[in-house]
């Protein structure tokens, strides 16, 4: 298979820096008989402590980031959660909002400052957070934005045993380490591992060896989906552990799960033959992962099929799946642009960012789940596309 390279385009630092993740990756490949399987090789890129992508100290969000989510295009993505957050709140009784990876800590300060607007304030904002670097600038944001309201903030580096209230990830679940698989020409599946070269990372061809992989390709092409030979693909078996150790916890909740992909036969359509792997360094999209090594973001798309089989499992409800788009409208976007304090036309420019098929409003999808606690809620009120899973 096809050797990749880093570039030679950064300074010092960076490559130092790069070059030091790379020999933590190489040892332990090596203490594993010589190759990893793909989603332990993305998982030491973005979080080995101190060198990976998000546990290290490189600005990754915004615009002069790496990429830019929906909090840093426009405010009213706050605001519209803010209200879908208000509702549930009050089915619930009252309780917390949990944050499940923060950002730049603008979706925080967005969400507060309209619940506070609203006067329906969670009892705590909780932000489950895993890089040092990241806690730090959100508790500066938020110290600086609403200074008030630090009192109700709890940094958190695990789950709640206990939660009521509404959780939220935004661009979470694409940002989970993959497992990586290829057909070969008998039609099963082989698993795509990494090894360490003396110039850079080769990719190896072999049997399954993660557990689960398997039988996640298996009921795949059961669907008759990823069954051509060279079909290449990824699978998250993340997902699946971490809903049900969220789920374990929650008390009359909604969860409010953001992020780009697709229902499964649209996710693994036989003309989608190379996979959905994506990387992102200072505003550009690239498919190497070995590129730049703790100096850029690596992701795959959602399946959100997926996601819905896996809230079942674990006890939760599927009480919506729509796009983006359709959410926020729901969510009452048209009148938010009008009681914004900012310019009307800067509100009505990001507002099309957040709608729009070709930008955010159709390749994001918003899924809704829920712990005892029942609809219907205004988010999936436009369109319901939980048929299409």
């Amino acid at each position: 298979m096809a050797n990749a390279h880093p570039h030679q385009d950064h300074h010092g630092a960076a490559l130092g820096h790069s070059a030091a993740l790379a020999e933590v990756i190489r040892a332990e490949a090596e203490a594993a008989g010589g190759a990893l399987a793909f989603d332990r090789f993305m998982e030491l890129a973005l979080y080995a402590p101190g060198l990976g992508y998000y546990m290290a100290g490189a600005h990754k969000l915004g615009a002069g980031g790496d990429f830019v989510t929906a909090p840093e295009v426009s405010p009213l993505f706050g605001r519209c959660l803010a209200r879908q957050c208000q509702e549930a709140l009050a089915a619930a009784g009252g309780g917390d909002i949990l944050e499940v990876g923060g950002g730049s800590g603008a979706l925080a300060s967005q969400i507060l400052a309209q619940l506070e607007r609203d006067g329906a304030l969670p009892e705590r904002y909780l932000i489950l957070e895993l890089s040092p670097e990241l806690r730090q600038r959100q508790a500066a944001r938020l110290a600086a934005e609403l200074p008030h309201l630090t009192p109700r903030l709890r940094w958190l580096k695990d789950l709640p045993q206990r939660l009521q209230g509404v959780v939220i990830a935004n661009e979470l679940l694409d940002a989970m380490p993959v497992h990586r698989f290829r057909i070969r020409t008998d039609g099963r599946a082989g698993e795509i591992l990494v090894r360490p070269e003396a110039d850079g990372w080769e990719e190896l061809l072999a049997e399954p060896r993660s557990k689960g992989l398997a039988d996640a390709v298996a009921q795949l092409q059961k669907a008759g989906l990823a069954t051509a030979a060279g079909y290449q693909g990824e699978v998250n078996l993340r997902l699946k552990p971490w809903l049900t150790a969220l789920a374990a916890g929650l008390e009359r909740s909604l969860v409010l799960l953001i992020d780009y992909g697709y229902p499964r036969h649209e996710l693994y359509h036989p003309q989608r033959t190379t996979g959905s792997l994506l990387c992102h360094h200072r505003q550009t999209a690239h498919h190497d992962p070995y590129r730049w090594l703790g100096l850029q973001d690596i992701t795959a798309h959602v399946d959100f099929t997926a996601v819905a089989e896996a809230a079942d499992a674990a006890g939760l409800t599927v009480t919506g799946y729509t796009t983006q788009a359709h959410f926020l409208i729901g969510c009452g976007l048209d009148g938010l642009i009008g009681e914004g304090t900012e310019d009307a036309l800067d509100l009505a420019l990001g507002a099309k960012q957040l709608v729009l098929p070709a930008a955010m409003g159709e390749r994001f999808q918003v899924m809704g789940l829920t712990k005892d606690l029942a609809g219907p809620w205004r988010g999936f009120s436009g369109r319901d596309l939980r048929g299409r899973l």
